[in-house]
């Protein structure tokens, strides 16, 4: 009997993973470049955590009865006593090395961005992954607890949406007041739920003890129309916090950024007090939220740490990339010139010009190897150039070149050392 080989299974990239292609990677370029230069407008300072952390953090800052820890957290295996797990989000690793590296003993505050991969053991889906990424802004610092810093990150995080070309998005605000207000509104969730809970998704019966914010921003369509019939409002709100919540809608509309007033809007991680806000843009379906963000006071002294304030956000780049409609998605820059070499005899002049055009910061590729003049214009052409500079045994004996506009079609003789200097122009 004839043995049959096994044909080697071809690897895959990991599911709710993608890779980002060359034809993919300039837009996503594009969104990191604007991002960084909006953000240096507003005194913004780049951080870069490591894409793992010791799991404790996570369960401290997010909360044991988080969704994110209870069934998303992707822990790695390791011999250390100490567990590791991949990022699920970039506040709780900023707010440690906040600590760690005792920023707070600077002086004034400080306001920091991050871009970078997320991970979380998510269901697939459109504008959901296992492997994220974000733009996220913090900003930590004593004395910072006021609905002015609040409206200013709400503004970028508006700014940095419309800068990138995201259209048609609504921003919806809500405040849980302080810890203190937000039991009495946990208390107030589980009195008007209490009759309906054997209509909520089981899911969102075991969040009804554990963490009733849940049950407002669950997608089971039985849950929506519990959450639909409850009526919310600021009720659970000192007298103090309806004053910082009144004066931050006063700001954002002096600064006439539109927003909807959503009572049901909570964020699912624990470390959130008064201000949140999230954003949406209707294209993307279910998973509609492009950003979210809000304050975060406690943060920092729940992980042992000074007792500062901090507010921040995250945007999803992905969410971003499909929201843009086709019109304002960022195009490659195109190939300047390409360099043909007609034959081998003048191959090393073809590339020794091809060098001289690169030092002089010009764009520039060829064909390393001498084929035919319409097979060559083809490469040229799949390339993108807006030129060809093509050499053959005529033009080296003259010491020209005959460049060619591949969108006029013109064509023209250049002294080989003036090449540079005319493309550059």
């Amino acid at each position: 009997m004839t043995k049959q080989l096994s044909v080697p299974r071809v690897p895959r990239v990991p599911r709710g993973t993608s890779d980002i292609l060359p034809s993919e990677i300039f837009q996503w370029q594009d969104v990191e470049a604007k991002a960084r230069r909006i953000l240096a407008t507003y005194h913004f300072a780049e951080i870069r955590t490591p894409i793992f952390e010791q799991t404790s953090l996570f369960k401290r800052s997010l909360g044991q009865t988080s969704d994110v820890v209870n069934k998303q957290l992707l822990e790695l295996v390791s011999p250390d006593e100490e567990g590791f797990a991949l990022r699920p989000e970039g506040t709780a690793s900023v707010a440690r090395s906040y600590i760690e590296n005792s920023m707070d003993r600077q002086g004034g505050i400080s306001k920091l961005f991050y871009i970078g991969a997320m991970f979380r053991g998510e269901r697939p889906q459109k504008g959901r992954l296992r492997q994220f990424h974000q733009v996220g802004v913090e900003v930590i610092g004593a004395n910072t607890a006021t609905p002015y810093l609040d409206a200013e990150v709400i503004a970028l995080n508006v700014a940095l949406l419309q800068a990138l070309g995201v259209k048609d998005f609504r921003l919806k605000l809500n405040t849980l007041g302080s810890p203190h207000d937000k039991e009495n509104l946990a208390e107030m969730l589980r009195t008007s739920l209490q009759e309906d809970v054997g209509k909520l998704c089981e899911d969102c019966r075991d969040r009804f003890e554990r963490n009733v914010f849940r049950i407002l921003d669950c997608k089971n369509s039985a849950c929506r129309a519990v959450v639909a019939g409850i009526k919310l409002g600021h009720g659970h709100l000192s007298a103090e916090s309806q004053k910082y919540y009144s004066e931050l809608k006063k700001i954002l509309q002096t600064l006439k950024v539109e927003f909807e007033e959503v009572p049901t809007l909570v964020r699912g991680l624990d470390y959130y007090t008064h201000t949140v806000f999230e954003i949406t843009q209707s294209s993307l379906g279910s998973q509609d939220a492009i950003s979210a963000g809000g304050r975060y006071n406690d943060l920092v002294a729940q992980l042992g740490g000074p007792q500062v304030d901090a507010v921040g956000f995250a945007c999803g780049i992905e969410r971003i990339l499909l929201a843009l409609p086709d019109e304002n998605k960022p195009q490659a820059a195109p190939l300047t010139v390409y360099v043909i070499a007609l034959d081998e005899k003048v191959f090393p002049k073809a590339f020794s010009i091809l060098q001289k055009l690169r030092a002089n910061g010009i764009s520039s590729d060829m064909s390393y190897k001498v084929s035919s003049m319409k097979s060559q214009m083809r490469s040229a052409d799949k390339a993108g150039s807006r030129y060809v500079a093509i050499i053959g045994e005529e033009e080296d004996k003259k010491g020209v070149v005959a460049l060619k506009d591949m969108t006029t079609g013109q064509q023209q003789e250049i002294k080989e050392n003036e090449l540079s200097d005319l493309l550059k122009g």
